[in-house]
């Protein structure tokens, strides 16, 4: 005989776990749009709308955490993670117009991997960037943007990445590169 009353228990949890995953896809986008939000204000210097959209990013994001805290899965949903990494993004990406560095982000729990995820994407974003700097004559912007870029991937390179993040750090090389070629064709036209 089936044990019904254990399986409607099983039934109920799924069903329940089912309309906290709907609002955790709802609000990691949320977060995820929020962030790519901050990186685009930033890339028109506009920091005030980037650090209010970082900081609906962030909110989001902990609130979740916070709601939902008896659910380890909500840390596994996909949305969540990629909710988190762009937010991880956004935040280093910030640091490093604002203060030239990168460092922890300690405002929120950011587990290792999400971290990682975001840092291999800063090196587009600065490329991005760099070639925003390039345009508008910013030579010294530009090799700050190739610096970064350089000691990223120098870094990452002793993580003997696998899997996802190991095809966003060759991403991160590939911008890095590109960085370069930016600051190599800038020095020929100084030259010229």
């Amino acid at each position: 005989m089936l044990d019904k009353k254990y399986l409607n228990s099983i039934k109920k949890n799924l069903l329940q776990y089912a309309e906290v995953r709907r609002e955790v896809i709802k609000s990691s986008d949320d977060a995820l749009h929020n962030a790519k939000r901050a990186i685009f204000a930033m890339h028109r210097d506009n920091m005030k709308e980037a650090e209010e959209k970082l900081a609906n990013s962030k909110n989001l994001l902990s609130s979740l955490l916070k709601k939902y805290a008896k659910y380890s899965e909500v840390t596994e949903e996909g949305s969540f993670k990629a909710g988190l990494e762009e937010y991880v993004e956004a935040s280093l990406f910030y640091q490093f117009l604002t203060t030239g560095k990168l460092t922890k982000i300690t405002d929120m729990d950011v587990p290792e991997k999400s971290y990682v995820g975001g840092l291999c994407d800063v090196p587009g974003e600065l490329y991005r960037y760099a070639i925003k700097s390039a345009t508008e004559k910013d030579m010294d912007k530009v090799k700050e943007c190739a610096n970064m870029a350089q000691e990223i991937t120098g870094e990452l390179i002793e993580f003997n990445l696998t899997s996802y993040l190991r095809n966003k750090f060759d991403q991160a090389k590939m911008a890095a590169q590109k960085i370069e070629q930016i600051v190599y064709e800038l020095s020929l036209k100084d030259t010229e």
